[in-house]
C-alpha cells in the first residue's frame, strides 16, 4: 500500500469517526435526551460538523485525492476517491460559519418541532422553520445547480436525480395510482378484522418486535432497538446499527411494520463489506436504494399473505384473547385495507406515495419561493383534501407529523417513492431466481431473501451509483411499471378488480 493511500485512508477514518459521533449525538437526541438539553445538543452537533467540514476543505486533502487518483487503478478505491471528492467539492462551497449556522438551525428546529407537537401549536415552531428554510435556500444557492434550486438539495440524497426527470415521473405515477384508487373506492370496503379495537399491551408488543428482528436476520449483537416519536435507523459503526420503533396499544400492526421497516434499513447497514468500514463505500449510494430495502421487507414481505400464514399463530401465542377469531387472511386484509388517511407512516401501499407527492410539491414550492412558512399549514391541508379527500383537524396530524423538515431534510421525501419503485424491481429479480420465494416466507425462512440481497446489493455498498446497481442487478433502470403491476396483482383479488390490460 502506497504512502499516499495510507494517508488518504487515515483521513477517511477521521471523517467516519466524526460523522458517526454526530450520528450518536443524533440518536441520543431522538431516544434519550431530556427536552431541555436541546439547545446544548444543537451546539455540540454544530461544533462536530464544523470540525469535520474544516478537515474536508483542507487543501492538503485535495492534494491527496489528486495524487491517489493518479496511482489507483482498481474499482473500489476509485469509487472511494469519487465519493470523497464529491463531498469535498460540495463542502468547499460552504464557509465554516455557514455550516455552523445551518447545523444550529437544524438542531434548534428539531427541538422546536418536539415542543410544538407536544403543545399542538405550529406557531411555536414557525420561526425556527423559517430560519431553517432560509438557510436551506442559501445552501442550495451556494452549492449551485444546473437546473433549479431544489436539485442541489435532492442531489444530496439521490445523486444525479433532477427535478426535470423526477417531476414528470411522479406525475405519471400519480395518474396511475389515482386510477387504482378510484377502482378500489368503487368497491365495498374490506371487512374489519376481529381484533380491531382490542387492547394489545405494550410489553407484549415490544417482545414481539424483538422476536421479529431476530427472525428477519437483524443482528442484535451488532445493534439494538429503542423507542422514538418517529422511527429511524442510525449507524454508529458497522457493528453498531441501531433501530427504533413506536408502540400503540390499540394498533399492534403499527409497531410490527415500524420494526420491519427499520429492520430493512438496519440489515442493509449491517451487510456492507467489512473491508469498506470507515470509508465512503460503507454507505448506500442513494437513499432511494436504502429505502428500497425497508419497503421491500415491510411491504412485499411483511404485508404478504405468506408472511401472515407464518405469523398469525405467533400473534395468537403472544396476545392470546386479543387475537381471538383472527385468521391469517384477516390480518392480511387488515394490513392491506386501502383507505385515504392523514398519517404517512400508517398509510396503505396505494395511497402512500400520494403522501410523498404532497410533500414533494410543497418542498418545491418552498424552494421556488412560491410558498412561505406562514402559508404551509393551510397549503398542506388543502393538498390533502384535494389529493386524498381528507383534511387534518389539527397541525399535529398535518404539517407537523414528520420530523424531516425540522432537521433540514429537504429533498429527502422523494426517495421514499423511489425506494418503492426499486423494491418492486428487486423483488421481481429475486423471485426469478428462487421458485420457492413465497414458500420460504410462509415457513419463516427469511435467510434466502436476505442472502440474495447481501450478495447483490448490501455488500457492494456505494461502489456503484444507485440506479447503476439496480440496472446491473435487475436489468432495468428506474421504472414505475413493475411497482404498479405489483399493486394491481395484490389489490385486484383483494377488492375483486379487473386488472388493466
Amino acid at each position: 500500500m502506497s504512502d499516499t493511500w495510507e494517508q488518504l485512508l487515515a483521513r477517511m477514518r477521521e471523517f467516519s469517526d466524526l460523522g458517526h459521533t454526530v450520528a450518536l449525538l443524533g440518536w441520543d437526541q431522538e431516544t434519550k435526551m431530556p427536552l431541555r438539553g436541546g439547545d446544548a445538543r444543537a451546539r455540540q452537533m454544530a461544533t462536530m460538523r464544523v470540525v469535520r467540514h474544516e478537515l474536508l476543505v483542507d487543501p492538503s486533502l485535495l492534494e491527496l485525492l489528486d495524487r491517489a487518483a493518479d496511482e489507483v487503478d482498481d474499482v473500489e478505491r476509485t469509487a472511494m476517491i469519487r465519493w470523497l471528492r464529491r463531498e469535498r467539492d460540495r463542502a468547499s462551497k460552504l464557509p465554516p460559519e455557514f455550516v455552523r449556522r445551518l447545523a444550529l438551525a437544524e438542531g434548534r428546529g428539531s427541538n422546536a418541532w418536539r415542543v410544538a407537537r407536544e403543545e399542538g401549536d405550529f406557531a411555536l415552531y414557525r420561526s425556527e422553520l423559517e430560519e431553517l428554510i432560509a438557510a436551506k435556500r442559501e445552501e442550495a444557492d451556494r452549492v449551485g445547480f444546473d437546473g433549479e434550486r431544489y436539485d442541489a438539495l435532492l442531489d444530496q440524497y439521490e445523486p444525479g436525480m433532477r427535478v426535470e426527470r423526477l417531476e414528470p415521473m411522479l406525475a405519471g405515477l400519480r395518474r396511475e395510482l389515482g386510477d387504482l384508487l378510484a377502482a378500489i373506492n368503487a368497491r365495498p370496503q374490506l371487512p374489519p378484522a376481529p381484533f380491531e379495537g382490542r387492547l394489545f399491551p405494550d410489553r407484549q408488543q415490544w417482545d414481539l418486535t424483538i422476536r421479529l428482528l431476530g427472525d428477519l436476520g437483524y443482528d442484535m449483537t451488532a445493534g439494538r432497538q429503542d423507542r422514538s416519536a418517529h422511527p429511524f435507523t442510525q449507524t454508529i459503526a458497522l457493528g453498531d446499527v441501531r433501530v427504533t420503533t413506536r408502540i400503540d396499544e390499540r394498533h399492534p400492526l403499527s409497531a410490527v411494520f415500524s420494526t420491519i421497516h427499520e429492520a430493512g434499513h438496519g440489515m442493509y447497514e449491517q451487510g456492507f463489506n467489512p473491508a469498506f468500514e470507515d470509508t465512503p463505500l460503507a454507505e448506500a449510494p442513494s437513499l432511494g436504494l436504502h429505502e428500497s430495502q425497508s419497503r421491500l421487507w415491510e411491504n412485499l414481505v411483511g404485508r404478504s399473505l405468506p408472511f401472515w400464514q407464518h405469523y398469525a399463530p405467533v400473534m395468537h401465542e403472544v396476545f392470546g384473547e386479543a387475537m381471538a377469531g383472527a385468521t391469517a387472511e384477516d390480518i392480511h386484509r387488515a394490513c392491506n385495507r386501502v383507505q385515504p388517511s392523514l398519517i404517512r407512516v400508517e398509510a396503505d401501499e396505494v395511497t402512500y406515495n400520494l403522501h410523498i407527492l404532497i410533500r414533494f410539491e410543497l418542498e418545491l414550492a418552498l424552494m421556488r419561493e412560491h410558498l412561505e412558512v406562514a402559508e404551509l399549514p393551510s397549503a398542506w391541508n388543502d393538498a390533502y383534501e384535494r389529493t386524498l379527500g381528507v383534511k387534518p383537524p389539527n397541525d399535529v396530524l398535518g404539517v407537523m407529523q414528520d420530523i424531516h423538515w425540522s432537521s433540514g431534510s429537504f429533498g429527502y421525501f422523494p426517495t421514499y417513492t423511489l425506494g418503492n419503485l426499486y423494491s418492486a424491481l428487486l423483488w421481481d429479480a429475486y423471485a426469478a431466481t428462487d421458485a420457492g420465494a413465497e414458500q420460504h416466507i410462509r415457513r419463516g425462512e427469511f435467510h434466502h431473501l436476505l442472502g440474495w440481497l447481501r450478495e447483490h446489493v448490501h455488500r457492494h455498498g456505494a461502489v456503484d451509483l444507485g440506479e447503476d446497481l439496480i440496472r446491473r442487478v435487475t436489468g432495468s433502470g428506474l421504472d414505475h411499471r413493475p411497482f404498479m403491476r405489483y399493486l394491481w396483482g395484490k389489490y385486484a383479488p383483494l377488492y375483486g378488480l379487473e386488472p388493466p390490460a
